[in-house]
């Protein structure tokens, strides 16, 4: 089974790297290659062909996707990065909770 820690939409730090520090947004999980997509953080250039005739070529900027370890959940109550945890409740409701302030989301 593949899980990551986090979800698409969830508010991330980067831990390591160029962008080290900077927040975002996920786009894109990807768990069977444990690779995350965040909005405006490790940015490429690819050199693109112009496909239909008219349609512009050249350089485009794109996020590239950045191993899920090298993440870390914002937690949406305290807003600060914090490892996550999970509940199981009696009825099967499984949510996860922040480690650092203890509330569940």
């Amino acid at each position: 089974m593949n899980t990551l820690h986090v979800k698409k939409g969830d508010t991330v730090v980067i831990l390591s790297g160029k962008d080290k520090g900077a927040k975002g947004k996920v786009l894109q999980v990807s768990p069977t290659e444990k690779k995350v997509i965040v909005e405006g953080c490790n940015k490429v250039t690819k050199h693109v062909k112009p496909r239909k005739m008219g349609a512009p070529g050249g350089l485009v900027s794109a996020e590239a996707p950045l191993y899920a370890c090298k993440v870390q959940l914002v937690c949406p109550k305290c807003h600060k990065p914090a490892r996550v945890g999970h509940e199981v409740y009696a009825n099967g409701e499984k949510l996860r909770l922040c480690k650092k302030c203890g509330e569940t989301f």
